[in-house]
């Protein structure tokens, strides 16, 4: 292989892996909002935990015991619920329950369900959230977001 043609697989090999940095940091972390006609209801007994959920809303956490992004979501969540009365965060650890990944489709950890006051999902975070973003979201579905004068 001539020099010319390494360098220019070189930049063709920067340019792929930039480009998919670029794309994985646009979509993860983002608070992606359900619509009312693909709610999904989730009871404790659905993600095996027997810890309660919220009276106003729940931070459901799917983790892994490896999950690098985890413990600082974790962190985020709980701050988050503790701010508020009657939202609660979950965390589960999938690792040992594959069919509950499968089940809410979980291909990357963290992933964050936020459900509402009757277990309905409203949002779904795949990745470490955005906390300006999901503080929005939460905000918005206990009737927060309104505007003071």
């Amino acid at each position: 292989m001539t020099p010319g043609l390494a360098l220019a697989a070189l930049l063709a090999l920067v340019a792929v892996a930039t480009l998919a940095g670029l794309v994985w940091l646009k979509t993860t972390g983002r608070v992606r909002v359900r619509s009312d006609d693909a709610v999904t209801v989730v009871r404790p007994v659905d993600v095996e935990t027997t810890r309660a959920f919220g009276e106003r809303a729940t931070l459901l956490q799917f983790s892994t015991e490896f999950c690098t992004f985890c413990p600082a979501t974790r962190r985020l969540l709980t701050s988050l619920a503790r701010q508020r009365d009657g939202v609660v965060h979950v965390d589960v650890d999938l690792t040992r329950l594959p069919e509950v990944a499968r089940r809410f489709a979980v291909l990357q950890t963290p992933t964050t369900l936020v459900l509402d006051h009757r277990g309905a999902v409203r949002a779904r975070i795949g990745g470490p959230p955005n906390p300006r973003a999901l503080e929005s979201e939460l905000a918005r579905l206990l009737g927060e977001d309104h505007v003071h004068a």
